[in-house]
Parts: structure tokens; sequence; C-alpha cells
């Protein structure tokens, strides 16, 4: 068992949370991204006990942020979604030259890698100006609200599979979001199930995907993967903050987050 994967859990868990911040992206930061696709296809080859020794840990991390940190992050991005939003953005820009030199961009990228970027970063960019629906929490369930909540859960995952692309952004999108996390907060447990089958089903899916990509166009995924990185720069900038409190308290979290991916450089990426 890999147990320092519980803490990469934490963060990938944390992450969710926050609509505009994707945990595939905090996997690519923590240096986990191709091992975590590898490991979720490897679940059905002979060596799934293998990667179940580096799913597991990660899974506790992921669920046990979810549902501990949830009120956390909620209060964060409620009270204090700026300054929250800051850290991940430095979090996302710091850890930038690491993913360059992983990819070893000067001797493998040629012109269709770096056109791959740049529609990697304008997808991902681009959904800022999909509309946003929080919507109530619905109190009514009914076989049609189940259904969409199982698809509400598997396109989100789907999507959140993937480097910039948040899932709760997803859920914000479809008018779940909500509800989904009012459920895990009050432990509603049916339309956990509900929704938690189709993230599993998503993921199992968008992996198989990815993994495909990964074997025959490593070069051209992994431009496709940095672009989509680049992208969420635009979708989880908050704006500049009004008052100068909130100014100061983002230019510190910014930098927290700019440390914190040094800090993750140096570990995750080392040589």
């Amino acid at each position: 068992m890999e147990w320092k994967n519980i803490y990469r859990g934490l963060m990938m868990g944390a992450s969710d949370v926050i609509p505009g911040v994707s945990g595939g992206t905090i996997a690519v930061l923590l240096g986990i991204y191709d091992r975590l696709i590898a490991s979720i296809n490897g679940l059905f080859s002979k060596e799934w006990k293998k990667h179940l020794g580096f799913l597991i840990p990660l899974g506790i991390g992921i669920a046990g942020a979810v549902l501990l940190l949830s009120r956390l992050i909620e209060w964060l991005f409620k009270d204090y979604p700026g300054p929250t939003q800051f850290f991940f953005l430095g979090l996302i820009i710091g850890i930038l030259p690491y993913l360059f030199r992983q990819a070893d961009v000067k001797a493998n990228f040629k012109v269709n890698h770096y056109i791959l970027l740049i529609i990697g970063a304008v997808i991902v960019s681009g959904m800022v100006f999909l509309h946003e629906s929080e919507g109530v929490v619905i109190e009514e369930f009914t076989l049609s609200t189940y259904v969409l909540l199982f698809f509400s859960g598997f396109i989100a995952s789907a999507a959140m599979i993937l480097p910039g692309i948040s899932g709760s952004f997803i859920l914000l999108v479809m008018g779940v979001y909500a509800t989904v996390i009012s459920a895990i907060s009050n432990l509603q447990l049916t339309i956990i199930a509900v929704v938690g089958f189709g993230i599993v089903l998503g993921i199992l899916t968008m992996s198989k995907l990815i993994h495909y990509f990964f074997k025959h166009y490593r070069s051209g995924t992994f431009a496709l993967i940095i672009g989509l990185v680049i992208g969420s720069i635009v979708v989880v900038f908050p704006g500049w903050p009004e008052s100068t409190p909130f100014l100061l308290l983002s230019v510190v979290t910014f930098a927290g987050g700019l440390f914190v991916a040094y800090v993750l450089g140096r570990v995750e990426y080392k040589e």
C-alpha cells in the first residue's frame, strides 16, 4: 500500500469540492496523473493487487476530504472565495515549469503539439462562458430525479478526471451542485450512492480513453493536458478583490500556493 497517497487523495478530494478546481489538475500537480490512469485501467488486469495498493489509499484520502472537509471548503468558498481560489491559482501556475520539464517540451514538442496545447487551453478557458446554476436543494425525489443525479455524476466524473475541467463546475452547470453537497454534508446515503455509481462509471470510461492516448500518443496527450491546466488558470481566476484587506489576503494565499507548488515540485517531480 502506498500510504502517502492518502495526503494526495486529501488534496484531490478537497479540490473536487470547489467549482472551477479539478481533481485531475491536482493529480497532475502531484505528479501521479499517468499512474492514476494506469492504475484505474489496471484493476482489470493480472496485476490488479498492485494497482489496488495505489488506489485504495488515494480513495481513502479523497473520500475523507469530501466527507470531512466539505463543510470547511464550503465555508472558505462562501466567505473567502477570492483568497481560496488565489491559493489554487498559485498552485497551478507554480507547478507548470515542472510539467514542461516532465514532458521535455524542447525535445518532444513539435508544431502539432503546440496546437494541441492551445486547443486544450481554449477548451477549458471557454468554460467561463458556461451558465452556472447552483440551484436549490432538491427535496422531492422521483425516478427522473435519480436519473438526473446519476448522469450528473457520470458526466462530472468524466470531466473531473481530465485536468483543468472541474467536476463540481459541471454539477453547477447541471443545477445539482447544491443537492449533492447537501447530501454529502447530511449523509443522505441514497443520493450519495446514486451519484457515486455514476461517478465510478464515468471515471472507468474516461480513464480507458485517456490510457489509450497516453499509450499511443504520449507527447500529444501531454501537450493537451498541459493546455487543459493552463486553461484552468482562466477558470480559477476569481477577479481582483475590491477591498484592500481581501487583496492582501489573496496575495498571501497566492504566494502560499506558489510555495506549496514549489515544495510539491521538489518532492513529487524529483529526478
